[in-house]
């Protein structure tokens, strides 16, 4: 992937009001979980009345060209207050660094978001790091104002979810604009400041609450009440274009899409803890992969949550997972209290998961595996332990790990998603024949297939066809809009079905022992294949538990002259 400049971009949004928006036109580092490539926008705000405000200050990945950006409008001395609608390590940083340089700064932060500060500073190793008596921090639990003069009075409101247990909303209530830092974001960058043309852009948010929000839905829900009483003129979230012209068919969107994960009749409740963040990005990979093949995820950070809500949480899931850090060869005590709850509550048998990060050692997932086999429950994967910083690979391999463990639970609670088999409608849908292909793609360092007989042309001008695609297959992630792959057709009597029939492994090679090429737009071509097509997708439609895929060819090439096109015979509708 090439690198692409980064800079900032300065507008004015509203009297008194400019955005600062940092961007990036590759994933960062922080999007390791993200698996779009549309870039990204971080966005802060600057309010300027008679004392002066910075909202949600930049990562470190653009702390030099953010404040150089920002002293061309006000000189660092001069700013009296900087709001902070969550905070994490890369955040941190910069907020080192203005500290240093204007140590009359005052940090405003709700409470949980004050002691990951002081955790983040006592865990520095760093000598001539910051220390926490020398930040001067005022805390917020909601509903308090500050008032900046000129008419700027900034109400607050707490919106704290597990991902994001310090997360703040600012209103400035002169502005009516609200400031709501992760919620309501998307991964993209370009020059748009508003969302104009807000329909082509709702991929992007679905994705991101798919990624980011579909496993916290009842706190989100509870945010969204309280946003509401607010009148405002948009919506400036931390990620993306700020809503405006959208935005209330965003807010029905995001019910609607809340709704439907309340509604599986299968749950996970997904507990865990986090020292460096390292082990929040594997539980998010693995809610996303769970979510995928429709079960719901309860995602409990126990650092935060109450042992009430653990436990009630435990008491209504399916299934359970617990990600835990390594600290000194043990198990952070949060997470100890978390196990002792599992144990006393979880029914006896139930399917559970383990995973964590870890630096120097990883004892912790071993001692909670040992402690989950010895009281009975059934793991439905080996624990995952990861070192330091997940990658990409991991990361897939953690997703798809989620769904093989949501298909475990809905196979054991014979959840069908089909007609009644046997069904006479069943049966005639079953006659519906297709041919049978490999979709093969590689991104970065993740390569993925997928046999796939829902294919049909669909224009001749361009040359393009539809594919549908489960949403719980490992390749959804990667047949976006604008994505390219190739579309292998396969030839009768070959082998090439046989071994993609059969089930892969989480993170499972799906090419060894395959002849392949490179196609030009990157992707793998199976050479014992028929024919073989290169495509870039155009547009996508969500069609119950499928996507249906448009794409347009690019390149294609037939390999065997003589040979006859595989088709797919089916005596049932009701799966492949």
């Amino acid at each position: 992937m090439s690198i692409l400049p980064r800079d900032v971009q300065v507008l004015p949004i509203a009297p008194e009001t400019i955005a600062i928006r940092s961007r990036s036109w590759n994933r960062l580092r922080f999007e390791t979980e993200y698996a779009l490539e549309r870039g990204t926008t971080a966005n802060s705000f600057l309010i300027q009345g008679d004392k002066t405000a910075l909202i949600d200050p930049p990562g470190s990945t653009f702390t030099e060209i953010f404040l150089e950006k920002l002293q061309q409008r006000i000189h660092i001395k001069q700013l009296d207050y900087v709001i902070l609608g969550h905070i994490n390590p890369n955040r941190m940083e910069t907020v080192k660094v203005m500290a240093a340089l204007n140590p009359n700064i005052i940090f405003v932060c709700t409470n949980p978001g004050a002691i990951a500060i002081r955790n983040l500073i006592e865990k520095s190793q760093d000598p001539s790091s910051l220390q926490i008596n020398a930040l001067k921090i005022t805390t917020v639990r909601g509903d308090e104002i500050l008032e900046l003069g000129k008419g700027h009075t900034l109400q607050f409101t707490t919106a704290s979810t597990p991902r994001y247990p310090d997360g703040l909303c600012t209103f400035d209530q002169k502005t009516q604009i609200l400031y709501t830092d992760k919620l309501f974001a998307a991964h993209i960058c370009g020059d748009q400041l508003f969302d104009e043309g807000w329909s082509e852009l709702l991929e992007d948010r679905r994705y991101y609450f798919d990624c980011v929000l579909a496993n916290q839905t009842r706190q989100l829900e509870s945010i969204m009440d309280k946003l509401a009483e607010f009148t405002v003129s948009f919506y400036a979230p931390g990620h993306g274009t700020m809503l405006k012209y959208g935005l209330s068919q965003l807010l029905i969107s995001y019910r609607q899409w809340s709704e439907a994960q309340k509604q599986q009749n299968v749950s996970v409740a997904l507990i865990y803890a986090s020292a460096y963040g390292n082990t929040t990005i594997l539980g998010q990979a693995i809610a996303r992969g769970i979510t995928k093949a429709n079960v719901a995820v309860e995602l409990i950070n126990c650092e935060s949550a109450t042992t009430e809500e653990i436990k009630t949480a435990i008491e209504k899931s399916s299934g359970f997972m617990i990600g835990s850090p390594t600290l000194a060869g043990h198990l952070p005590t949060q997470v100890q209290t978390a196990l002792g709850l599992v144990l006393a509550n979880a029914p006896k048998g139930s399917l559970a998961g383990v995973f964590g990060s870890f630096g120097w050692s990883g004892e912790a997932v071993d001692i909670i595996a040992d402690k989950l086999k010895d009281a009975g429950f059934s793991l439905g994967f080996e624990p995952i332990r990861v070192k330091f910083t997940p990658t990409e690979t991991t990361l897939q391999m953690c997703e798809e790990t989620g769904t093989d463990f949501a298909q475990a639970l809905k196979a054991a609670k014979k959840i069908r998603n089909t007609l009644n088999p046997g069904s006479t409608i069943e049966q005639a849908v079953g006659r519906v024949v297709g041919s049978l292909c490999v979709v093969t793609v590689q991104k970065g360092d993740i390569r993925t297939a997928m046999l796939a007989s829902w294919v049909a042309q669909a224009t001749f001008n361009p040359p393009g066809f539809t594919i549908a695609v489960a949403k719980e297959r490992a390749i959804e992630s990667y047949l976006h809009l604008g994505d390219r792959f190739v579309l292998n057709i396969l030839e009768q009597g070959k082998q090439l079905r046989k071994f993609f029939l059969k089930k892969f492994a989480p993170g499972e090679d799906r090419f060894i022992d395959v002849a392949t090429e490179t196609a030009q737009n990157g992707s793998p071509i199976l050479t014992e294949a028929l024919a073989y097509l290169e495509c870039k997708v155009e547009q996508r439609m969500e069609a119950g538990d499928h996507w249906i895929i448009y794409a347009v060819v690019d390149n294609g090439k037939v390999l065997q002259n003589n040979g006859m096109t595989a088709v797919h015979h089916r005596k049932s509708g009701g799966h492949y």
